[in-house]
């Protein structure tokens, strides 16, 4: 518990740039389920991408039948290793991760790219890095939320 009041302490005060920005895009998308997910607050919309803004998280709403959350996917866990590194790099987070992170999902030139040669999303170091940090940093939790122990408790 410490550690996520740590978490959402710095996503405000060294991530409050990103922060302020995911809280309006949250804003925006209020009517979309949310839950916390490692102090983060994730919304599941309608989309099939993913955004990650300071303390907020934004990939696809996956539920089951009854309206029960599903367990984290791939693409949750990379968008919280950009949680990650909002926290390392506080307000040089977008134009460091963000901008070439979005220019990597979005420009033509790169989508054609993966498409055509099969380049790899995580081939963009500000990618692959999310990824990792992602799986290093969820994988005791989500083991905790599925029952199992935790890499401290074995």
């Amino acid at each position: 518990m410490p550690s996520i009041l740590l978490y959402i302490f710095l996503q405000c005060t060294w991530g409050i740039i990103q922060t302020s920005v995911g809280l309006l895009v949250f804003l925006k998308y209020m009517k979309c389920p949310h839950r916390f997910f490692g102090g983060a607050v994730h919304t599941g919309w309608k989309r099939d991408d993913g955004v990650s803004l300071g303390l907020f998280i934004f990939s696809p709403d996956h539920r089951k039948a009854g309206g029960q959350i599903e367990q984290p996917d791939r693409l949750m866990v990379h968008e919280y290793g950009h949680t990650i590194q909002s926290l390392m790099l506080g307000p040089l987070y977008l134009p460091v991760i963000g901008i070439p992170s979005a220019i990597w999902a979005n420009c033509r030139k790169y989508v054609k790219l993966r498409e055509t040669y099969g380049v790899p999303y995580s081939f963009c170091f500000a990618e692959g890095w999310a990824d990792r940090l992602g799986r290093k940093m969820t994988a005791d939790f989500i083991n905790r939320q599925q029952g199992g122990k935790t890499d401290e408790e074995k």
